[in-house]
């Protein structure tokens, strides 16, 4: 089997996806615009070749890197990035090359814009935000703030994370933003709903079940962290709520979902809804054909004693996973084994323009035999992430919370 990783540098533990692919005997192939010194040699050891080019964008050198490897080795059985950033030009290599083993450039728009997510939410009858588009003008918007209520959320059609997002609380703000943001017509706008945001983690089998599922609880306002400096935790969770893992499948089924590590976000209400739901309901927010960010997957691994990485490189080569785990978490599995220890995994990060009551050491000596990563965050997810960040395991939601606390004390 031949596989091209796309960026398989960034971040720096996706060396551990061509690391268990190679176990499975895979032939990996990366290509990306990093010098090949600069990889680590983990990387390194995992590759059967790497291609450089100058600039990822160019897709015309992007093009002349899959036919080359293709030449090479021939047929290309998968190409993938697992990256939010290149989910697109992946689609569109794929399509090129006529690789059938993931998402078509026919299918991107569904996974790609908020307008069309919602749609597939609405067929599939999984609760999820009113919305319109921006582009149909400030009329028919501000009715739709009448219908809803202020505050209402403005998001691009298509993006990552919080960028771009704005809360709108009146009409006053409503012409502020048609009048003076960039490109407001691509933009669409969502009835504000408060809650934890909690996302099924998922690698998905070719026929569209679960091979592995986790939970990962999000602040309940990325956008705010993100605009307002703010310090950030969240945390994997010990254990799937059924709810959660309901909406999940149903989410996976509505999305035709196949072959793929997912990150499905949802909120959990606060409060009671009316017709959307009751409080501790789940409401889907938006789909993620990827991996969490970061070091999700990492986390994901802390905290259930497993190795994600193994699952989806199984997934890849043999259609199940060969990784023996509880079945609380892989329904689908080969093998069945006793279930080893669960924690909260919990990352709480520091930005560098604020100053806190408890040092670098201090957390070390009360948290050190706990910590499982920490290290300072690269540059291009300091503003989402911060700037130094700690992850730990821990048993008891008392001790998550009191190690949040602890990080994130100012003077």
């Amino acid at each position: 089997m031949n596989f091209i990783f796309i960026s398989p540098q960034f971040p720096h533990t996706y060396w551990e996806f061509c690391n268990r692919l190679k176990q499975n005997g895979v032939n990996v192939l990366g290509i990306a615009d990093a010098p090949y010194d600069s990889l680590r040699q983990e990387l390194k050891d995992s590759l059967t070749e790497y291609y450089r080019v100058d600039n990822m964008e160019d897709y015309d050198q992007m093009f002349r890197a899959v036919a080359f490897l293709s030449f090479k080795y021939g047929k290309i059985d998968w190409i993938e990035s697992n990256n939010e950033y290149w989910l697109e030009q992946d689609a569109r290599l794929r399509t090129d090359f006529h690789v059938t083993t993931g998402i078509q450039v026919d299918q991107i728009r569904s996974i790609k814009e908020k307008s069309e997510m919602k749609k597939l939410y609405i067929k599939g009858n999984i609760p999820t935000a009113r919305q319109v588009q921006a582009s149909k003008g400030i009329k028919t918007v501000s009715s739709f703030a009448d219908k809803v209520g202020f505050p209402i959320i403005a998001k691009p059609d298509v993006g990552v994370g919080a960028g771009g997002t704005h809360k709108i609380h009146d009409k006053h703000e409503l012409e502020e933003f048609f009048r003076t943001v960039s490109q407001a017509d691509k933009y669409v706008i969502e009835e504000f709903i408060t809650g934890d945001i909690c996302s099924y983690d998922a690698i998905i089998n070719s026929e569209g079940e679960p091979l592995f599922e986790s939970m990962t609880v999000w602040p309940p306002s990325i956008m705010d962290i993100v605009n307002k400096r703010l310090d950030l935790s969240y945390f994997v969770a010990k254990d799937v709520p059924e709810a959660l893992r309901a909406i999940g499948r149903n989410t996976v089924k509505a999305f035709d979902v196949k072959s793929r590590f997912v990150h499905l976000e949802y909120f959990r209400l606060d409060k009671d809804r009316g017709t959307l739901g009751s409080k501790g309901d789940f409401v889907a927010l938006e789909v993620n054909m990827r991996p969490a960010g970061g070091y999700t997957p990492d986390m994901i691994n802390f905290a259930h004693s497993t190795d994600v990485y193994k699952i989806w490189a199984d997934m890849v080569a043999y259609d199940k996973s060969k990784l023996g785990c509880s079945s609380s978490h892989n329904a689908h599995n080969a093998l069945s084994i006793a279930w080893q220890d669960e924690y909260f995994c919990v990352f709480a990060s520091r930005r560098d323009i604020y100053e806190y009551v408890h040092t670098h050491e201090e957390i070390n000596e009360r948290y050190g035999a706990n910590m499982v990563m920490e290290e300072r965050m690269p540059e291009i997810l300091s503003g989402a992430m911060g700037n130094q960040m700690y992850t730990v395991k821990l048993k008891t939601e008392k001790e998550k919370d009191e190690f949040i606390q602890f990080v994130h004390a100012k003077r």
